[in-house]
């Protein structure tokens, strides 16, 4: 049973408050180092120095700092995902097709251009070969999720009439790759100053739909 400060309070629950804000401080960061110097540039002393905790104590919350890449990258890697995939509206009766579609895409743009995403992109990819688990759960979180995801919704767009689909999973594979393949190439050789502006990423949406339509739209 916890026993209670002065104030009334339990101390057991104040204590595991302060374990979580230390572990979500420990976190944050760890990215950032991690995002800035890579995993071979990285060291403990400068995340529990970030973090404003002992080093004692960020060994107490990732007992190393394998533990830690590997925690880092699954976070921001669902919570990407999460942000995308999550509550994505229906169409509705009033909208078009094409409005939707535009709508999915630059969402999926949007969320997934970003530096930091970017930056863990090439972390991951510059590291498989020493964390391969790590790059199965980028691939297996992101595009593959992505792609299943997408896959539900153009299954339930054909249902209503309005797409014509054989094959879900491909149909979801060529809708990614056009919305992707481009902007994602150009950020990962360029860098940050290739993110394209919204305007821009809406008029590829526009442009990816277009073509999508022309091959799964119904004639």
């Amino acid at each position: 049973m916890a026993t209670s400060t002065e104030a009334g309070k339990p101390v057991q629950r104040v204590e595991e408050g302060n374990s979580a804000r230390k572990r979500r401080a420990i976190l944050d960061a760890a990215t950032e180092v991690f995002l800035k110097g890579g995993y071979m540039g990285t060291n403990m002393d400068e995340i529990a120095a970030l973090s404003a905790v002992s080093k004692q104590t960020v060994y107490k919350h990732f007992s190393s700092k394998e533990s830690l890449f590997i925690e880092i990258v699954t976070r921001m890697t669902d919570a990407a995902s999460e942000r995308v995939h999550n509550n994505i509206p229906e169409l509705s009766e009033d909208a078009t097709v094409v409005a939707f579609l535009e709508m999915y895409a630059y969402r999926l743009l949007s969320v997934v251009l970003t530096p930091r995403l970017m930056q863990l992109r090439r972390l991951v990819i510059g590291e498989a070969s020493r964390f391969p688990e790590q790059a199965k759960i980028v691939y297996e979180r992101g595009p593959h999720r992505a792609k299943s995801v997408t896959a539900k919704t153009l299954v339930g767009l054909a249902a209503r009439g309005l797409l014509v689909i054989d094959d879900p999973m491909i149909a979801a594979s060529h809708f990614n790759w056009l919305v992707m393949s481009d902007p994602l190439n150009k950020i990962m050789f360029l860098g940050d100053d290739a993110i394209p502006k919204p305007a821009a990423l809406r008029r590829h949406a526009a442009e990816v739909v277009r073509v999508f339509l022309a091959a799964y739209g119904k004639k």
